[in-house]
């Protein structure tokens, strides 16, 4: 445990402590932890089991210190080093609840000439949930099905983009408005994906799926390995130079947008002779096919096995005996090589050197198929007033670019809009960031940094402040102490 002074919490008789940092109110005794485990009872009083995450980076030769770093002043902690800035993250801070009170800490500092002040909490979400990119061609299941996982349902198949299926996990009604059973569970996914563990979900008339954060995913046990390069008409406008010369055809399979290389506009635009051969489905504009089969784990993500099962037909009036035909799919990882015989009829043959170069190209610029997971919370809840005591003019803050939010130092992206809705790459944010309680929500980490004059404007805690020497004189021997990572920008106060 994290040898802190008590938090907050209420004594009762036997050296029991009232934990008030959730809604729960766990009755805990001593030398034990809530439901949560984020809180225990130290001899009585009620302390924060993980310890405080500050992140370090080194300032750049000609950068700006910051004073309390500056290797004149006396610092006899060691903890900051000379040429280091410090960002106090919320990780480990604690939480403001039930939030009349200012939050846990509220931290001034000096950045690049500034004064600045971070407000640091740890939130409590019932409204957050994960968006899923899930990087494939393989059909995972009809849009809108359940994603179900130990038995039920955690979210659903929301719209396909452009070489990923999406899911939408979480949200409020499978936390709290379902059975007790459906928001454990809902929580514990959350939480574990969050963690950048990994789980298995199905989905209901489609596919199971191991989802983990910055892994490929695993489809029906299998492990993706490549994202499209781009539709079928895509690839026909990649690579149709590439293909002039070493064949007389070429049929991209999708289940998207099946792509026919004479009939398309670069094969239009490259004087290619028209091949006769007809694909089923429907036309869309020339060489473009919709719906040429049904979706599946076959053939560029359609049901079919056989790809010569989606050619209709074939006109003797244009086709040629010796034709070269290439059927291929957008990862290239199936392709097919043909040639016409005498009654036009197509016959696997041995493909060429120079086709199979182009079909290795196809893979070649394909990106690794990855799982991505995006936090989504809505942070405009009662936390805000342990920021200030006029809520709406840190909304307003906020929506004006004035106040920057971070998770655990990362960058989060403002859903426009009223309130304040914010998207983070999981990915992005430190380990051991995320928390639950049994209510059940997540706990998550929430930084708010602005101008020093503004947050006194807003009406914030400002007696409360104190200045970060003093947090890391008091705090800094029991915080752990991280490299700051390098492809989060620094959450300088915004100007």
């Amino acid at each position: 445990m994290v040898d802190r002074t008590a938090i907050f919490g209420a004594a009762e008789a036997d050296g029991i402590v009232r934990c008030d940092a959730c809604p729960v109110l766990c009755r805990i005794r001593p030398g034990r932890a809530g439901a949560c485990h984020r809180y225990a009872n130290d001899d009585g009083a009620l302390i924060r089991t993980d310890p405080l995450l500050l992140l370090r980076r080194t300032i750049e030769a000609g950068g700006p210190l910051v004073p309390f770093l500056d290797a004149a002043r006396d610092w006899d902690g060691g903890i900051a080093p000379p040429a280091q800035e410090v960002f106090v993250t919320a990780i480990g801070a604690g939480t403001t609840y039930p939030d009349y009170k200012p939050a846990p800490f509220i931290v001034g500092s000096r950045h690049a000439g500034v004064d600045t002040v971070t407000v640091v909490t740890e939130g409590i979400f019932s409204y957050c949930g994960l968006k899923a990119k899930i990087d494939t061609d393989r059909h995972l299941g009809p849009e809108a099905a359940r994603v179900m996982h130990e038995g039920e349902q955690i979210g659903h198949v929301t719209t396909a983009e452009y070489g990923s299926q999406m899911l939408s996990l979480g949200g409020v009604r499978h936390l709290t408005g379902g059975s007790k059973r459906e928001g454990t569970v809902t929580c514990a996914a959350l939480l574990a994906l969050c963690r950048k563990e990994a789980i298995e979900v199905a989905i209901e008339g489609g596919a199971t799926l191991v989802l983990q954060a910055g892994a490929a995913p695993i489809v029906n046990g299998v492990p993706e390995r490549r994202m499209r390069v781009g539709c079928g008409s895509a690839a026909i406008g990649i690579f149709a130079r590439q293909w002039q010369g070493h064949v007389d055809e070429v049929i991209v399979v999708d289940d998207h947008i099946t792509g026919v290389l004479t009939e398309h506009q670069a094969g239009k635009c490259l004087d290619m002779r028209p091949s006769g051969i007809r694909v089923r489905g429907r036309r869309s504009t020339p060489g473009r096919y919709f719906q040429v089969a049904h979706p599946g784990m076959g053939w560029g993500g359609t049901d079919i096995s056989d790809p010569l099962t989606i050619i209709e037909s074939i006109d003797p009036r244009l086709a040629w005996p010796g034709l070269r035909l290439l059927l291929t799919t957008t990862t290239g990882e199936d392709s097919l090589y043909l040639e016409l015989d005498a009654a036009l009829r197509p016959v696997p043959a041995p493909m060429p050197r120079a086709v199979a170069d182009t079909v290795a190209r196809i893979g070649e610029n394909c990106e690794p198929a990855l799982t991505s997971l995006l936090f989504v919370a809505g942070a405009g809840g009662s936390l805000r007033a342990g920021v200030t005591e006029n809520p709406i003019l840190l909304t307003r803050g906020v929506q004006r670019g004035e106040v920057r939010v971070t998770m655990g130092g990362a960058p989060c992206y403002l859903y426009p809009g009223g309130g304040i809705t914010i998207m983070t790459d999981v990915l992005a944010i430190p380990d051991r960031a995320f928390g639950h309680v049994p209510t059940p929500a997540l706990v998550a980490p929430l930084e708010f940094t602005l101008r020093a004059d503004l947050y006194a404007a807003l009406g914030g805690h400002v007696d409360q402040a104190l200045s970060l020497e003093a947090l890391l004189a008091q705090y800094g021997q029991g915080a752990t102490h991280e490299d700051w990572p390098a492809g989060n920008p620094w959450p300088g106060a915004p100007g």
